[in-house]
Order: C-alpha cells, then structure tokens, then sequence
C-alpha cells in the first residue's frame, strides 16, 4: 500500500479528507473504524476531474462525465459499513465510475471485482486503481446487472446504481452467509436494501433512502424504462 501511503503523506487535500471522516461520517454516525481508516487514508481527489479537484471532498456527488457521478462520501460510507465486512472476503462492485469505491473496497477486503458499463470510465478507473498500486482489485467492462457469474460466488455484492428491482442473477452469485447492499425503488427515489443470505433464504432489510444513477443493462432498467437522469449519490 505504499502507493496510497505516499499520496495521503503528500497531499495538499488532508486537512479537506480528515474533515471529512469527521464531520460528514463520524458525526453522523458512521462507526465502522475499519471503513472510517479506509476514507482517511485514500486520496478522494484522485478519482474526479481535474476541474472538480477542490469540491473532492465536499459533502455531495460531483460529475465525473458520461452522465455519471462519484457517490456522496456519507453515502459511501453507508454502504461500505453496511456489508459488515471483515477483510476475508471476494467482493463484487457493480458499477464502478470513478473507481472510488472500488479502491476503498481494496483497502477492505481480499479481492475485490468492479464492473462498469462504460468504456471510457472503466479505463480511468482501472488507471487510478493500478498507479495507486491497488492489485487486489480488477476492474472489468461487462453489464453489471447480470453480475460477473465466471467470479462467483461473492462473499459481499454492492450496487452503485438504482435497480427497478432485485436482480435475480445478483442473489444467485451471492455465497451463503453473503451480503448483498443495492439501490431499490423508482427513477427518482430508491430504498438502500441490505440483503443477506442465509440457509438459502434472502433476508430483506431497508437501510435508509437514496437516489442513484439507473442500472441499466438486462436485469436493471431498460432504456424504454427511464423517465429521465438520476443523479448518484
């Protein structure tokens, strides 16, 4: 982690990434120190535009082009506590954009695999990933919404995009004993569902509201189904 190392000791953005911890997570009720250690030590400001560089840590999702958006740090946060991860697992990341979340799961967890739909941004997001030396986590372009069933199964799935509903080919990658965390609802609104898997059953948990980006491929929403732009947070 040498590579993550020296862009916190180096950087400029510290005081704006302590900050943050402290006031957009810790105070708001974040408690998962191993997830609270991971958002101090990567360099947020890396993985958006240059032109965004000094809005990187802002309490908000900020554009990184193609109609897409970084997560909100806090709801970050919320997702990542929200698997209950230990450092054990093989994790899929189903729409990667910017690759942020991505690399915080690297600092999480054994291995960790990242889909985006996206061309273009898969190629950013695996340049930043592998300059910060990241090389449990591999980013591929594939249709997220079908999962990465030649990975499977996954110990942990989180989902970066609104879903009309579960897919089913997500809950059938899932390992007994996994979790599963994605976006549910309408093109507007979403409930975060938290979804565990145990003795082959599915236990269904809300966890708070959100609005996401669209998963959009063919177990998400259809472009004939989009009623108008989601903006991810």
């Amino acid at each position: 982690m040498s590579a993550v190392e020296t862009a916190l000791d180096t950087s400029r953005f510290r005081f704006e990434r302590e900050a943050m911890v402290t006031r957009q997570l810790r105070d708001r009720g974040i408690t998962d120190e191993r997830v609270l250690e991971a958002m101090l030590r990567l360099p947020r400001h890396l993985f958006v535009p240059d032109e965004e560089r000094y809005s990187a840590y802002r309490d908000t999702a900020l554009p990184i082009g193609f109609g897409q958006t970084i997560s909100q740090p806090y709801m970050v946060a919320t997702m990542l506590e929200a698997l209950q991860l230990k450092g054990h697992e093989r994790v899929l990341d189903i729409g990667t954009g910017s690759g942020y979340q991505a690399a915080l799961l690297g600092l999480l967890t054994r291995k960790v695999y990242s889909v985006e739909i996206i061309p273009e941004l898969t190629a950013r997001a695996r340049s930043t990933i592998e300059a910060l030396g990241l090389d449990n986590v591999r980013v591929v372009q594939a249709n997220g919404s079908i999962g990465l069933p030649q990975a499977a199964p996954f110990d942990a799935i989180v989902v970066a995009a609104g879903a009309p509903d579960v897919p089913p080919a997500l809950t059938a990658q899932l390992a007994e004993g996994g979790t599963l965390v994605i976006p549910v609802g309408g093109d507007a609104w979403q409930e975060l569902l938290r979804i565990r898997k145990r003795d082959g059953r599915l236990i269904r948990e809300e966890v708070t509201t959100c609005a996401f980006v669209p998963l959009v491929g063919e177990q998400g929403w259809g472009q004939s189904q989009r009623s108008g732009s989601m903006w991810r947070v």
